[in-house]
């Protein structure tokens, strides 16, 4: 595993920390958005100055404007999180068609793998106790929820909050409490599509307040995974926030997340434990440019968004906050990822990261609390190809492709008003024999390809070549677990629907390859 600082370092900063902190490890808070852009932040550039709290977490702490995630879709940008690992690792993947993302819709038959060691369930070795508040993604099948892989309690729903259904094709989501379901989307747990008003961000920022009360009463150290998803389509608010931003109602729903980061902030300042709780604030994928402007937000600067490997796809805004360990006011222009989150938190815990697998997270301490710049590269997937690859401030396209003719003749666009000839391509095209090159510094939006014959690209592919060669030939991808779909698995009698009468009958199990259009 590459850390960037020789094993004897980086333990022995692991544990000078927990010394400072008296010996006890810091309580560790991931706050994780949907579908949120890089572009939605003051902090980040947005103009409507509509993010305070966010903003002055990031005045606070450290600004991180190159992070990003290991996939440009929900469910397996969520898995490395929790495991520290590519996708095409962890088995959050499909090999039904070539390059194609897929994710965990509630016919899907698989989820996260029990061979998979998560983040809460190594936690747990240090004396964690875990919550997730929120959206899972990682399957929705019993044996894959959140309490069978390390998390001890769980408020939120296993898919996201597609609906209203008529519980006879397809039925409404179901929303737990730890292992039973206490209700479902837009029965029990309201969303009016016509407003866009829903009360479950005030919901999530209840139940985020009250754990934290209860670890701090028995002084016990947490993780709370706090990935709330009012930012995706179809987007929803308070009736408190309804109609307050200048950008509709994907404003207010920023807006109220906003809120509710400042709220959680202030608690634990309020508490005492701020400055024994590491926060790191950042989004599972861009943002959905096809739902925009009144569903979607902004990418910033860059091409494209959620579903491509373009920067607008994987590029995501991300804060340190951790005051008195974290200077204020830092920018660090570390190329970091979600799945640094693994390694860092479990570096912060006192714990060492899974030595019998490959971790592609690496540790972020150097760079959070040094100011270090730690040199490893960042790879691109769709599915099961590597499409691209950043080393330094060069990005080399291996593969290019937004989405199919058929789809876009569709209306579906995951580029609008950004088409950019032999790059935003609606075929898949390969470059692995002179892959496209990009200067991030000069050319944010991947506009201009480094010529071919320059000296420039010669250079650079001799260092970037290597690189992948060498990520290829090592490479032992997972088995695919997004491969077959069964509606008879969908979520027709959850556990716990004997409780509410809210068990619906199932249709005869069918087992088919999932079709993945993009």
């Amino acid at each position: 595993m590459e850390t960037g600082l020789p094993r004897p370092a980086w333990l022995c900063l692991c544990w000078a920390l927990r010394l400072a902190a008296g010996g006890a490890p810091p309580n560790l808070l991931l706050m994780l958005m949907d579908d949120m852009g890089w572009g939605d932040l003051g902090a980040f550039g947005e103009p409507s100055e509509e993010t305070p709290n966010l903003d002055q977490m990031a005045a606070e702490g450290m600004l991180f404007p190159n992070f990003y995630t290991a996939n440009p879709l929900c469910s397996p940008s969520r898995a490395a999180l929790l495991t520290g690992r590519l996708p095409i690792r962890n088995g959050f993947y499909t090999t039904n068609a070539h390059a194609r993302n897929a994710y965990t819709p509630q016919e899907i038959v698989g989820g996260i793998p029990d061979s998979e060691l998560l983040l809460p369930e190594l936690l747990k070795k240090a004396g964690y106790v875990n919550k997730i508040i929120g959206k899972w993604h990682l399957g929705h099948r019993p044996q894959f929820h959140p309490l069978k892989h390390g998390f001890d309690e769980w408020f939120g729903s296993p898919n996201c909050h597609f609906g209203p259904y008529n519980n006879k094709d397809f039925p409404n989501l179901p929303v737990y409490r730890d292992q039973e379901m206490i209700g479902r989307y837009y029965e029990d747990f309201k969303i009016d599509l016509k407003t866009g008003e829903a009360n479950l961000t005030q919901t999530y920022l209840k139940e985020a307040l009250d754990f934290i009360n209860r670890q701090q009463a028995s002084q016990q150290p947490f993780f709370l995974y706090w990935a709330i998803d009012a930012t995706h389509a179809p987007v929803y608010a308070s009736k408190d926030f309804l109609g307050t931003s200048r950008r509709g109602l994907y404003g207010d729903a920023v807006r109220e997340i906003d809120d509710s980061i400042g709220k959680i902030l202030k608690h634990l300042q309020k508490l005492g434990i701020s400055k024994n709780t590491f926060v790191f604030f950042t989004s599972d994928n861009g943002a959905a440019l096809i739902s925009a402007p009144t569903q979607g937000g902004s990418n910033g600067p860059f091409l494209c968004g959620k579903q491509t490997t373009f920067e607008g796809g994987m590029r995501e805004p991300a804060i340190a906050w951790w005051p008195g360990r974290i200077p204020a006011g830092q920018v660090s222009h570390q190329l970091g990822s979600v799945m640094d989150l693994f390694t860092t938190s479990l570096l912060l815990a006192g714990l060492q990261p899974p030595d019998d697998r490959q971790i592609d997270g690496i540790d972020l301490l150097p760079a959070v609390l040094q100011g270090k710049l730690i040199d490893r590269p960042i790879f691109y997937y769709r599915g099961n190809e590597m499409m691209a690859v950043r080393v330094g401030l060069y990005k080399a396209h291996y593969w290019t492709w937004s989405n199919s003719w058929e789809e876009y003749s569709k209306g579906i666009d995951f580029c609008p008003g950004q088409n950019i000839s032999g790059v935003t391509t609606h075929t898949q095209e390969e470059h692995t024999l002179l892959p496209l090159l990009f200067h991030l510094g000069r050319d944010p939006g991947e506009k201009y390809p480094v010529r071919f014959a320059s000296p420039e690209y010669e250079a650079v592919m001799k260092r970037i070549s290597p690189i992948v060669d060498q990520h290829k030939a090592t490479l032992v991808p997972g088995e695919p677990q997004l491969n077959v779909c069964d509606r008879a698995i969908m979520n027709w009698a959850p556990p716990g629907c004997e409780k509410l009468g809210k068990c619906l009958k199932s249709p005869t199990s069918n087992p088919t390859k999932c079709f993945w259009p993009h």
